[in-house]
């Protein structure tokens, strides 16, 4: 069984698909925001093809945004800790590439996969954790962007307004709450869901094409 955190801590992507109902069951993130050193089930992710092609990418946003006289900083340099004054619960995270120039920031992501909604509800996360989190950039305009590798999705500093924000602390403070969220177990969920039987008996192993039940059509 996992070890209890003393404070609920939240990984920005723990969040992000269940803002947008690409997943609907919050107990995988209420359950990490409370636990570490939890069972994990085997990744089979190929996690140094990803990293190699997502360096890639980065690179040539690097090279691209360096051009235009900005000043770049990198993965663990935007690496942030927020916590909440009231409630508590600590955020993580850290946004691939920050770049400034003069009073205005510019915070990016970049995704070598495909599209998704959730991955622009990062990049908001950021934008609005940000300034509190790192001093450097709490009297900065901040803009947005997600950059794939054949198109850019700019999000301006208007997107982080009181409807994000209402719907994102709501979230935060179901996650961080010492009740469980309610599960909602589903074979397509689970099976990219990284926390392990041991740790929710209700979890669906999924079976892929061997486990289908044939119809007569």
């Amino acid at each position: 069984m996992g070890i209890m955190r003393t404070e609920p801590y939240l990984w920005t992507t723990w969040l992000t698909k269940l803002l947008v109902g690409e997943e609907s069951c919050e107990w995988g993130a209420w359950f990490k925001a409370h636990h570490q050193s939890y069972t994990k089930v085997p990744d089979s992710f190929d996690r140094t093809a990803w990293q190699m092609e997502h360096t890639a990418l980065l690179m040539d946003i690097r090279g691209r945004l360096e051009s235009q006289q900005y000043a770049i900083f990198l993965e663990r340099q935007n690496h942030f800790t927020a916590r909440g004054k009231q409630s508590g619960i600590t955020i993580g995270g850290q946004p691939d590439l920050i770049a400034t120039k003069g009073s205005y920031g510019l915070i990016c992501d970049a995704k070598t996969g495909q599209p998704r909604p959730s991955d622009h509800i990062q990049v908001m996360i950021y934008m609005w954790a940000i300034p509190y989190a790192l001093r450097q950039y709490s009297a900065m305009s901040l803009d947005g962007k997600v950059i794939y590798r054949d198109h850019e999705i700019e999000i301006p500093n208007s997107a982080i307004n009181e409807p994000f924000i209402n719907n994102l602390t709501k979230l935060i403070q179901r996650l961080g709450s010492s009740d469980p969220s309610r599960k909602v177990p589903s074979a397509m969920e689970c099976q990219f869901c990284q926390i392990a039987n041991s740790e929710c008996p209700e979890r669906i192993e999924y079976g892929g094409e061997q486990e289908k039940p044939a119809i007569d059509l």
